[in-house]
C-alpha cells in the first residue's frame, strides 16, 4: 500500500511510529518483515475473567483455519493481564474510548463476538467487517445470533430446559461451533513469563516445600455476582484437617482481595485447632494483582474450587482441578482429564444460576467432603508416581 509515495509494509510489526529494530528501516531489507496481516480478526469477549480464559481455547483453532492472520482481542481492562504474552494474539485492546476509536479505523475480515451482551453485540455491529459471527443486535436493540452456527449457543441462553437438562456439550465445543472453527479439544492458552515461573519456584522454596511434596490449593472464594459458588469456612477447615494428616502434603489458600478476610479466618482457625498447620498451611497474598495471583495458584499441584475464575485459572495452568457444582452447569466445563467434578445428585433445583438461594443452599450442603478428600489423595499419589518416573527417565538419559 502506498501513501504519498511511501510504501507502507503489510507487516504486523510496522506501527508507523518507530522502527521495530533500532536504526533499521523497513526499506533496508528488514529480516523481520515476514509477518503479513493476512486475515484480520477481532475477538470480542468482555465477560467474566473465567470466560475470557475459556475463550482462549479458540485461539489454536483460529490459527489452524487462518494460519496467516492478525488477531486482536478487546476485553475489559481488568481481564487484559490474562492475555499478556499470548503467542496467538497480536493486539489486546482494553474496553475504553481510545480502543473504540482505533478499532473503528480498522477494516476487519472477521469479527468473532463471544458475548451475549448488548454492549459487545453493539460493538460487533458498529465496527467494519466483511463477516461477523456470534452475536449482534437487531434494530430493536435485541441480542440475536449472527449466523446459523450460533443458534444453539443462543438458545442455551433463553431455554433453561435445554441448558440445565439436555445439553451435554462443553462451552469450548459450543463456542467453536459458533465461530465455525475446527475444535479439537484445544486447551486454554495462558502464558507465564520466565520471571513468573521463577517466582513460583521461589515461593515453594521459601515455604520449605520439597520436590516430593504435593501442594493442594484452596480457591476459597468467588465473585460477588454469584456468591454461593464457594464452600463454607467450616467445610474448608474440615478438608484442611483431613489433608493435614499427611506429612507429604502442604496447602495454600488462594483468592483475590474480596477473599482476604475469609482467608485470614480460615488460616487463623486452622492454626488454632492444630498449631502444626503453621508449617503446613500458607495463606498467599490477595492484594498483589492479577498476575501475582496467577503465580500463587501455579504453586499448587491440585486445586480445590467452586465453578469460578479460580477454577478456570487452574484449568489454564494445567493443574488437577477438583470442582464442585451447584449453581452452574458441570457439562459445560472441560477439565481435560485432570481432576474431578462433584455434582449434587437428585436435587431438582440445581443448576439454577440464581444469585440468592430460596432452598437453604442444599447444593452446598450436599458436597461430599470425603469424596473430595479421597480424590485429592488419589491424584496426589498419581502425581508422585509421574514425578518419580520423570526423575528416573532423566537419570537414565544422563
Amino acid at each position: 500500500m502506498k501513501t504519498f509515495g511511501l510504501e507502507i509494509p503489510d507487516c504486523k510489526r510496522f506501527g508507523g511510529y518507530k522502527p521495530c529494530i533500532p536504526y533499521k528501516t523497513c526499506y533496508e531489507g528488514c529480516a523481520r518483515s515476514d509477518k503479513p496481516f493476512g486475515t484480520k480478526i477481532l475477538v470480542i469477549n468482555l465477560d467474566a475473567m473465567g470466560d475470557v480464559l475459556m475463550t482462549t481455547a479458540q485461539l489454536a483453532p483460529i490459527k489452524r483455519k487462518y494460519p496467516e492472520s492478525y488477531v486482536a482481542w478487546i476485553t475489559l481492562k481488568s481481564a487484559t493481564p490474562l492475555l499478556e504474552g499470548n503467542p496467538f494474539i497480536d493486539d489486546v485492546f482494553p474496553w475504553d474510548a481510545e480502543s473504540w476509536l482505533i478499532l473503528e479505523q480498522i477494516e476487519f475480515d472477521l469479527i468473532l463476538n463471544a458475548d451475549k451482551s448488548r454492549r459487545s453485540a453493539a460493538l460487533a455491529m458498529k465496527l467494519k467487517a466483511k463477516e461477523r459471527l456470534g452475536f449482534g443486535l437487531n434494530d430493536n436493540g435485541q441480542i440475536i445470533p449472527l449466523n446459523k452456527e450460533a443458534v444453539y449457543n443462543f438458545k442455551l441462553g433463553i431455554d433453561d430446559y435445554l441448558k440445565f437438562r439436555v445439553n451435554k456439550r462443553t462451552g469450548q465445543d459450543i463456542l467453536a461451533e459458533t465461530f465455525k472453527l475446527p475444535y479439537e479439544g484445544d486447551e486454554y492458552v495462558l502464558q507465564l513469563s520466565d520471571d513468573e515461573l521463577k517466582s513460583t519456584a521461589d515461593y515453594r522454596a521459601s515455604k520449605g516445600i520439597g520436590e516430593d511434596e504435593i501442594v493442594v490449593g484452596f480457591n476459597t472464594g468467588c465473585s460477588d455476582l454469584y456468591p454461593n459458588k464457594k464452600l463454607t469456612v467450616e467445610q474448608h477447615l474440615a478438608l484442611i484437617e483431613k489433608l493435614g494428616r499427611h506429612k507429604d502434603v502442604k496447602m495454600v489458600l488462594l483468592g483475590g482481595r474480596e477473599d482476604s478476610e475469609r482467608n485470614r479466618r480460615i488460616y487463623g482457625e486452622a492454626v488454632e485447632r492444630n498449631p502444626e498447620m503453621m508449617t503446613r498451611l500458607f495463606s498467599t497474598p490477595t492484594d498483589e494483582g492479577l498476575r501475582r495471583g496467577i503465580v500463587f495458584e501455579n504453586v499448587a499441584d491440585i486445586v480445590i474450587t467452586g465453578d469460578s475464575y479460580g477454577m478456570h485459572l487452574g484449568i489454564a495452568l494445567k493443574k488437577v482441578v477438583l470442582v464442585w457444582f451447584g449453581v452452574s452447569c458441570p457439562e459445560e466445563i472441560d477439565l481435560y482429564g485432570r481432576g474431578a467434578k462433584f455434582v449434587p445428585e437428585g436435587l431438582f433445583c440445581s443448576p439454577c444460576w440464581k444469585k440468592k438461594c430460596p432452598h437453604d443452599l442444599e447444593c452446598l450442603k450436599m458436597v461430599d467432603l470425603d469424596r473430595v478428600y479421597s480424590a485429592a489423595m488419589e491424584n496426589a499419589e498419581s502425581l508422585r508416581i509421574r514425578r518419580r518416573r520423570a526423575h528416573q527417565a532423566t537419570q537414565v538419559e544422563r
